[in-house]
């Protein structure tokens, strides 16, 4: 990234399926719906929900709003610095990089990780995330967006086949609508990172960091972050299509 590099690092490494950042003024995009033509990988279905909402709650986000100095490396193993916003939107999170050049992202907050998908530009359109958290018994509990829609729509995946994070996986999830679907979805090692493929043709890759894995979507134009939340700030992992190779970057509250 020298936030310069994070353009032709994030946007050159073409990678299997990715993962991270913002969401413009208005937000992000929405899976779809009941046969899951559109899982945490499509958007601006429109559709109106047919399903009641929630009786519970949704979390509240975290107080990461603000503005960061930001420090990290490529995955060639240069250096940046730059600065970083960051902008709640409804559930969800826009992060405006400035380093030499503008990135703009979609965020989305589970537990204490922030997964963000990002590309080069004011515009993140196409690039979402989704982040799980792994159950006890393999179980994936995720939230997910997409740039340009400002709520976050859920996901839960239970493990058919496979072994470790690796299998088959039957996902059924809400999109931010309300409206209900469901989808098969596959996880499969690729180097360093993981694939992962939904029956509606959407891809992207993943980063695990303990119990935790954050996906980004959105193909070769897109990068993806997995930031923990610390008590000065972010620190985070990130990567793009086309290597297993990650960066890293630390962004301090100002």
């Amino acid at each position: 990234m020298t936030l310069r590099s994070r353009a032709q690092s994030a946007l050159a490494l073409v990678l299997l399926a990715v993962l991270v950042i913002g969401c413009k003024s208005s937000g992000t995009s929405a899976l779809s719906t009941s046969s899951k033509t559109d899982p945490p990988g499509n958007t601006n279905s429109g559709t109106n929900s047919t399903t009641p909402p929630s009786n519970s709650a949704p979390a509240a986000p975290p107080d990461i709003a603000g503005k960061y100095n930001v420090i990290g490396s490529n995955p060639d193993g240069g250096q940046y610095r730059g600065t970083l916003e960051i902008i709640l939107h409804g559930s969800v999170y826009q992060f405006r990089w400035h380093a030499g050049t503008q990135y703009d992202g979609v965020g989305v907050f589970n537990g204490n990780v922030v997964a963000v998908a990002f590309a080069s530009g004011a515009n993140g359109k196409g690039c979402g995330v989704v982040d799980y958290e792994i159950a006890s018994d393999g179980a994936l509990e995720g939230k997910w967006g997409y740039w340009g829609t400002d709520e976050a729509g859920t996901e839960k995946a239970t493990r058919t086949g496979g072994s470790g994070l690796a299998g088959e996986y039957d996902a059924t999830g809400r999109n931010p609508n309300g409206k209900e679907y469901k989808a098969n979805l596959t996880v499969e090692p690729a180097g360093n990172l993981y694939r992962f493929v939904w029956s509606n043709n959407t891809d992207g890759v993943g980063i695990k960091q303990g119990t935790n894995i954050a996906v980004g979507i959105g193909g070769a134009r897109c990068g993806f972050v997995a930031y923990e939340i610390r008590p000065d700030g972010l620190e985070g992992i990130w990567g793009g299509y086309g290597t297993d190779k990650t960066g890293t970057e630390k962004a301090t509250k100002q």
